[in-house]
């Protein structure tokens, strides 16, 4: 086990914050978060083995499910949020718990993270099992919220990942497909919704897209089963059934609210 202190919670790079102008915070901000894509870099070997790992799983009809608190289990809600509506998906594909339950993604409750019995009778619900896999996000690497749910993941047979953004953390020591995102200190001393918050999200946004190109949810470049559910959407999907199909925009349109998807459009005028 590391010995020295967790990067998250080293000193920042900066002093007398508030003696800054408003120039200087934003670009000394920027400065430090050029850090976060050389973090990912880095850790891509790991991100990859996690994601091949994972489409087998559920290539064979498993699920992938995100624990954390507060920031990182915010990010995992909203990554699992986007699955379907982007890529056509139900919203049993990918499922992003957090401590404290939906109340928490507004407002943090009390005490949430530090249960560690609680993430595995959240995910019982759901009545996870050897087929899925279980992501557990802690910027720290050792929210016991999410230590937990890992430790009864594992002793269930499910597959387990963990994102952190300290080296040799708890969390990498229990997971089978460790993943750290060593960002540095942080601009605000410890305020882990900043680099490491970042890290996480470009993390699994590559997690997430690249399972779904992987289980055929893009067509060429395309979002080809998003869900038409804004005008904004429509138009897109009509966009690319002209461009593919070489057909006027009335035709195009017409496929699309009848079909109700881009693939199921190109699909029956190509029959």
């Amino acid at each position: 086990m590391n010995t020295l202190k967790p990067t998250t919670e080293q000193s920042s790079n900066y002093d007398d914050l508030e003696k800054m102008t408003v120039n200087e915070l934003l670009v000394n901000m920027n400065q430090e978060d050029k850090a976060v894509p050389l973090a990912i870099e880095r850790a891509i070997p790991s991100i990859e083995h996690f994601v091949e790992q994972t489409l087998v799983r559920m290539k064979k009809g498993g699920r992938l499910f995100y624990i954390g608190a507060g920031t990182s289990g915010r990010l995992g809600v909203l990554d699992a949020s986007e699955c379907p509506p982007t890529f056509g998906v139900s919203d049993d594909w990918i499922i992003g718990l957090i401590a404290g339950g939906d109340k928490a993604l507004r407002k943090a409750v009390e005490n949430a993270e530090d249960n560690e019995a609680m993430a595995w009778k959240d995910l019982e619900v759901y009545k996870i099992n050897e087929n899925d896999v279980l992501l557990g996000i802690a910027a720290s690497g050792s929210t016991p919220y999410v230590v937990g749910g890992l430790k009864a993941a594992n002793a269930n047979g499910v597959l387990t990942g963990s994102i952190s953004c300290n080296q040799n953390s708890l969390v990498s020591e229990i997971a089978t497909c460790p993943m750290e995102l060593v960002v540095g200190p942080e601009f605000v001393t410890g305020s882990t919704r900043m680099k490491a918050g970042t890290a996480q999200k470009l993390a699994l946004n590559m997690i997430s897209t690249s399972i779904m190109i992987n289980l055929g949810r893009v067509k060429g470049n395309k979002m080809v089963d998003m869900q038409l559910s804004n005008n904004k959407l429509v138009d897109r999907g009509t966009k690319m059934i002209m461009e593919e199909l070489g057909i006027n925009e009335r035709l195009a349109k017409s496929l699309l609210l009848k079909h109700g998807s881009v693939r199921k459009s190109i699909e029956f005028y190509k029959q």
